[in-house]
């Protein structure tokens, strides 16, 4: 029984992760920032500095964070405290079912961590399967959407500079306060925020004049400060 538990909670642990992870992408964050972030909150290691400032700038990303914080600590404590009881020597003997007899009791903890290994093998090899893995994060992030658990933004930070500046590419919406306006009369300027690019369908137009208007699902290139750019531009952040 504690084996099987220890095993659910290690699989669960790993669904968590991974939908930590489609979460952080969903606000924006690249694919294997956000993996890596995920895990890191969930295990509470790795949290550099520049990467944190990504989500710690966001609510909408903080609390993501914390949810996985909290999940982490609770499922590390499961998995230690199933772990112990599983490998624990019984006062009577137990058997296998391929074994005949009964198990001496000091050779109970070892045949239990060699089937704990084995088992968590196993599991390892499935869940690092290519294809099942992306069937199941497809799942996943099809329910999040559809749930509307976390609402999808619309734009990729890319770099982050020191002191909170760096490039993020906005998508332009059909709520964007810039919508069919040129560069001069978007007043991105007076927020510091400097127009790199602009990709259209037709083409991509590097260091764009200021009369170059923009068009419904134009991206811009973005450099600023990010608080700048997440109130200014992206209006789906929270």
């Amino acid at each position: 029984m504690n084996l099987l538990l220890f095993l659910t909670v290690l699989v669960t642990s790993f669904v968590i992760v991974r939908i930590g992870a489609i979460a952080f992408q969903l606000t924006g964050l690249e694919w294997s920032m956000a993996k890596f972030q995920a895990l890191s909150c969930f295990t509470a290691t790795g949290f550099t500095t520049k990467e944190a400032e990504l989500v710690t700038a966001s609510r909408q990303r903080r609390r993501i964070a914390s949810i996985l914080i909290v999940l982490g600590h609770a499922g590390l404590v499961t998995m230690i405290a199933t772990f112990a009881n599983t490998i624990r020597p019984r006062v009577t003997g137990w058997s296998l079912p391929f074994l005949p007899g009964s198990i001496p009791a000091i050779l109970q903890p070892w045949i239990s961590l060699i089937i704990v290994i084995v088992a968590v093998y196993v599991i390892y090899k499935v869940l690092t399967n290519t294809k099942l893995v992306r069937k199941l994060t497809n799942a996943l992030r099809e329910r999040i959407v559809k749930k509307e658990i976390i609402k999808p933004v619309s734009f990729e930070e890319l770099t982050v500079a020191t002191g909170g500046y760096g490039v993020s590419k906005i998508d332009v919406c059909t709520d964007s306060p810039i919508l069919n306006k040129t560069l001069s009369e978007s007043g991105l300027r007076r927020h510091d925020i400097t127009v790199l690019a602009i990709e259209s369908k037709r083409k991509t137009i590097p260091n764009p004049s200021a009369d170059t208007k923009i068009l419904l699902g134009d991206k811009l290139v973005c450099f600023g400060k990010l608080e700048n750019i997440r109130k200014h531009l992206c209006l789906t952040v929270a």
